[in-house]
């Protein structure tokens, strides 16, 4: 590499800033051009993009004191670039109106520079010769690109200095750290030795936690969520964990853990533990528009750390049917989470419900109250059961003032691996509730159970071209169809189930009205192309079937329903949903069926 000696120091910067806020603007544009003969053409994409000289009218460098030190400033950036690339003996040049601007002085520099030259040279690609980290943890994964033979390049130098200092610390060693680096450049064989001595330092345990800024929540509390690991075998796994624990909670803004710079001389290692609490309450709104069903509107509250114990309460409501066929209906539910009762991972929570449903084929109050735990196995996968009772009214095909009161044991397991819960373009969601009920007052006992599978697919198109699919299974287990509540059977139809058909239009004919069913099956699937960054276009077809035995057989009534949709992205609130449905299938509808609404429709 060939680079001019040029002057450097404070004095220099200063005097660039002083001249460079006197001096006039440039009269017209800096035609400028880059050239690096051999050089990939990602390469030489790359260099354009990120030289400040190159970029001068973008960045709006406006006088010839700014371009020159955009230049000067350059050699350093493009040198850096070519090492990255594995050419360790570039030449750079940058010549300002046929002037090497390293040779510039700054204090007679013109007021207008016009043309500007960036030429390179990069010379041969390196290959690693010696490439040593040493000592090594065991089971250390080096990265592959760290090896005799291979292109030699900074970043894979950084890697695996990095890889081998994050070995040592998954193994207990919490400071280890880079002691030193040899990189040597033969140029006549284009050849590079790198190694790279480390200090694992010694193996440590876990310390205390020391709780420490501005919380209303109690230490005790604080203490018996975060399940911190003192005593064990220092791991960044398990650290990770305490954070998540805390974050999971939804008290905190912040939540930061950072370990003391010296361990004790018992060999542990404390941790200071901040935190900043989010404001106590929230409210959100939410409103979805079907073509026949009308507007639902929904709302929530939320109050964070009722009693300083980092407790969630949560109270939703939810006004259904305004303007649409049915009667006006709705529920109102309230839950609190406890996340400091059973200890790490593990919470308690009480849950009521009150809520209203008035339907073309039935209408139905319910009330119900439980208590339960939550196991969180991961940011992505939890179960949670729970104990309580139902108490259900009931007018459908079956009668009228018809009671049922139950006392019902809920499982549920959530298992959520999709990249973005709004937007979903790879991974897949897995929803899975068994509910056995057991009749009080003469009501029949059985089990419900309830299966929600979704998968997507971006075909490598990074997000631009979406498949996505989804299974919907219901089951009811015991009594016949008019011993339960109309609420554990099934129907199809509309956004949830089969768009393009009238919402629950599918069931089981009884008389003269329509009856759930006691099993269901839905199937969905969508293409979804990205049109510009915010516009999609979807295609969907939905098919749903109910029978009245407990499972599907050869017999069931079933429909469909396709068309097309609209996605404009909202941001972090997830695109807004225009669909156009249409039936193709079944006698349960006829015309267009719209809906609108915020997120996907699965």
């Amino acid at each position: 590499m060939m680079l001019r000696s040029k002057p450097t120091g404070v004095l220099r910067y200063w005097l660039f800033g002083t001249i460079a806020a006197l001096a006039p603007t440039l009269a017209a544009a800096l035609e400028v051009s880059l050239s690096a003969p051999g050089a990939p053409k990602e390469l030489v994409q790359r260099l354009e993009e990120t030289s400040s000289v190159y970029t001068a009218d973008q960045r709006g460098l406006d006088t010839s004191l700014e371009v020159l030190s955009a230049a000067l400033s350059d050699y350093r950036t493009i040198v850096q670039i070519m090492y990255d690339e594995g050419y360790f003996s570039p030449v750079v040049n940058i010549r300002l109106d046929g002037q090497e601007a390293a040779e510039i002085d700054a204090l007679s520099a013109p007021a207008q520079f016009k043309q500007a030259v960036i030429a390179i040279t990069p010379g041969p690609t390196f290959r690693f010769g010696t490439a040593i980290v040493q000592p090594l943890a065991p089971d250390t994964e080096l990265p592959k690109d760290f090896a005799t033979g291979q292109l030699a390049t900074t970043g894979a130098i950084q890697q695996a200095a990095s890889a081998g200092v994050q070995a040592w610390k998954d193994a207990g060693h919490a400071k280890a750290d880079l002691e030193s680096q040899r990189v040597i450049a033969r140029h006549a064989q284009a050849r590079l030795d790198a190694e790279i001595d480390l200090d694992p330092g010694p193996r440590l345990t876990f310390g205390k936690m020391i709780i420490q800024g501005d919380t209303r929540v109690r230490h005790h509390s604080i203490e018996k969520i975060a399940g911190f690991p003192s005593g064990e075998v220092y791991s960044p796994q398990e650290l990770q964990k305490v954070g998540t624990r805390l974050r999971r909670t939804g008290t905190f803004s912040i939540v930061s853990l950072k370990e003391r710079e010296t361990p004790n001389p018992d060999g542990t290692l404390d941790f200071d533990a901040t935190f900043e609490d989010l404001p106590p309450r929230r409210l959100t709104f939410g409103a979805e528009i079907a073509s026949n069903a009308g507007i639902d509107l929904t709302a929530s509250w939320t109050h964070r750390n009722v009693s300083r114990r980092a407790e969630r309460l949560r109270f939703e409501a939810a006004l259904r049917n305004i303007g649409g066929s049915e009667d006006l209906d709705g529920r109102i539910g309230l839950r609190l989470d406890q996340p400091d009762r059973l200890g790490p991972d593990d919470s308690t929570f009480w849950s009521t419900l009150l809520e209203r449903r008035n339907t073309e084929n039935y209408n139905v109050t319910v009330a119900s109250f439980s208590y339960g735990a939550r196991r969180t196995f991961s940011d992505r996968l939890y179960a949670e059961a729970s104990a309580g009772f139902q108490w259900s009214d009931a007018d459908d095909a079956y009668g009228t003032g018809r009671k049922f009161r139950y006392f019902i044991l809920p499982f549920r397991s959530e298992w959520d691996e999709r990249d973005s819960k709004v937007s979903a373009t790879r991974g897949f969601y897995l929803d899975a509730q068994v509910t056995p009920f057991v009749g009080l007052s003469d009501t029949d006992s059985g089990i419900r159970m309830f299966f929600d599978g979704r998968a997507y697919n971006d075909l490598g198109t990074a997000g631009r071209l979406v498949l996505a699919g989804r299974v919907q299974l219901g089951s009811v287990i015991g009594p016949p169809a008019d011993g339960v509540t109309p609420d554990f059977l099934f129907f199809s139809g509309g956004a949830g189930t089969v768009r393009g058909q009238p919402f629950e239009s599918l069931g089981i004919p009884i008389g003269t009205g329509v009856a759930g069913g006691r099993s269901f099956l839905g199937l969905s699937g969508e293409i979804r192309g990205r049109v510009t960054e915010a516009l999609s276009l979807v295609g969907f077809y939905d098919y749903g079937v109910v029978d009245t035995s407990s499972f599907i057989g050869s017999g069931a009534a079933e429909h469909a329903g396709a068309g097309i949709g609209v996605r404009y992205d909202l941001g972090g609130f997830g695109p807004l949903r225009f669909d156009l449905g249409f039936p193709v299938q079944g006698t349960t509808g006829s015309g267009l069926q719209f809906y609108i609404g915020i997120g996907q429709a699965f």
